[in-house]
C-alpha cells in the first residue's frame, strides 16, 4: 500500500495533468479563433497528451489500490494576444508542470515508495522534452514575430504533427 502522502501528492499530479489538459483545450480553440488552425490542431494533440499522462498516474494509484480523489478543475485562460503569447503561456506551464513533477518525485523519494519512483522516472524524462520543444516553439515565433508569411509557414508546421504511437490508448 502506498503511503498517504505520496497519494495525495499523485492525486494532485493528476489534477495538475488534467488542467494543464484544459488550458490546451482552451488554447486550441483560441487558435482555432483567429484561424491558425495548424496551432490549433498542435495543442488539441497536446491536450490529449496531458490527459494520457493524467491517465497514467491515475491507473497506477488503482493499480496500487490506492483512492483516486479528483478535484475541481479552475477555468483556463481563453484569450490571448497573440499566437506567440499562447506559446509563450503554455512553455510558462510547462516549466510549472515541471517543478510539480520534480516536487512528486522528492516526495516519492522520501517515502521510499520506489514504485512511485520508477513511475515518475517516465514523467521526468517526459518533461525534459515538453520544456525542449515549447522553447524551440518560442524562439523561432519570437524571431519571426510578425510576419505574415513566416507564421502561415509555421502554422502550416505546427499543423503537420500527429499523436505518439501509443498516444490515448495506451493511457485509457
Amino acid at each position: 500500500m502506498l503511503n498517504q502522502v505520496v497519494v495525495d501528492a499523485i492525486n494532485a499530479q493528476i489534477n495538475a495533468e488534467l488542467s494543464a489538459s484544459y488550458s490546451y483545450l482552451a488554447m486550441s480553440a483560441y487558435c482555432e479563433r483567429i484561424n491558425f488552425t495548424g496551432c490549433a490542431r498542435w495543442f488539441r494533440i497536446q491536450s490529449d497528451e496531458e490527459h494520457v499522462h493524467a491517465m497514467k498516474l491515475f491507473d497506477f494509484l488503482l493499480a496500487r489500490g490506492a483512492a483516486v480523489q479528483l478535484t475541481a478543475i479552475g477555468g483556463p485562460r481563453n484569450d490571448f494576444g497573440s499566437v506567440l503569447e499562447v506559446f509563450e503561456t503554455a512553455y510558462a506551464q510547462e516549466q510549472r508542470v515541471t517543478a510539480q513533477i520534480n516536487q512528486l518525485y522528492e516526495v516519492a523519494f522520501g517515502a521510499k515508495a520506489f514504485d512511485t519512483v520508477v513511475q515518475m522516472q517516465w514523467f521526468v524524462n517526459e518533461q525534459v522534452e515538453e520544456e525542449k520543444t515549447m522553447r524551440e516553439v518560442v524562439a523561432r515565433m519570437a524571431m519571426i514575430k510578425d510576419d505574415p508569411a513566416s507564421m502561415l509557414d509555421m502554422d502550416r508546421e505546427l499543423g503537420a504533427r500527429t499523436p505518439e504511437a501509443g498516444g490515448a490508448e495506451e493511457g485509457a
